[in-house]
């Protein structure tokens, strides 16, 4: 590897804080240009456990904080509901406000993760603003207790950990508002579609306030009835300001 170069750590990712996890990533770093392919690929499962294990913890923490509230619960709670000792809480996180963090940036990872790759593959407009809809309530429906905490514990942050989420999101809001501006033939000023986007995404997630999935509405009903809604009421605005079209006129 050529002097002064960094190679990102395929597992850690980079999340600040976890400074375990990053030691070990460190390591497996500087010993893979010495180790063989084989001697390598076992640093990385052990690793792989490690973060692995991690989830486990975000995950039960992600439960309590939905069912207790993230003030209400404590380290001794989550070590119970994850079902490992407070020791092993320590091994991985130095804190509960390292825990949300964790939950919350892996989360918008996940939201993330491979979207402009897959977005190259969908025509511009209204195809993707349909593509993103689903693909968030589905993704929202699989990891309910950790988008609410998204949504309700993110301001107990600290700010520097707060504005890495933050950013995130905006870059996840911008990939949503490009596809509208596409769909509304560019008509709009950014500033409204920064709004359309937002308004679109509080539709679907207020969806986790009441949705049953075990209910007579499936997912795909409600994503088509968002949609629905969504797409008549963009077509009312026309126009660089945007202004909305009264009685349909």
């Amino acid at each position: 590897m050529p002097a002064g170069s960094v190679r990102m750590c395929p597992i850690h990712g980079g999340h600040p804080g976890l400074t375990r996890l990053a030691g070990t990533c460190y390591r497996i770093n500087r010993l893979a240009g010495f180790f063989g392919a084989g001697q390598e690929a076992t640093l990385r499962a052990r690793n792989e456990k490690e973060l692995l294990r991690m989830h486990a913890i975000g995950r039960a923490a992600a439960k309590l904080f939905d069912r207790k509230g993230y003030l209400e619960t404590s380290l001794q709670d989550i070590s119970e509901e994850a079902g490992v000792s407070k020791g092993a809480i320590y091994y991985y996180f130095s804190s509960k406000h390292e825990i949300l963090f964790f939950i919350l940036d892996t989360y918008m990872d996940s939201l993330l993760g491979g979207l402009e790759e897959e977005l190259r593959k969908v025509p511009p407009g209204v195809a993707r603003v349909e593509y993103i809809t689903r693909r968030h309530l589905s993704l929202y429906n699989n990891r309910v207790p950790e988008a609410k905490a998204l949504l309700i514990d993110g301001h107990n942050l600290p700010a520097r950990d707060f504005r890495i989420v933050a950013a995130k999101q905006k870059r996840y809001a911008a990939l949503l508002v490009d596809a509208l501006s596409d769909h509304l033939d560019g008509k709009m000023p950014k500033v409204h579609l920064k709004a359309i986007a937002y308004i679109l995404f509080g539709m679907c997630n207020s969806i986790m306030h009441w949705h049953d999935p075990e209910g007579p509405i499936k997912l795909e009903e409600l994503a088509e009835m968002c949609l629905n809604i969504f797409l008549r009421g963009t077509a009312h605005y026309v126009g660089v300001g945007g202004h909305r079209k009264v009685g349909g006129a």
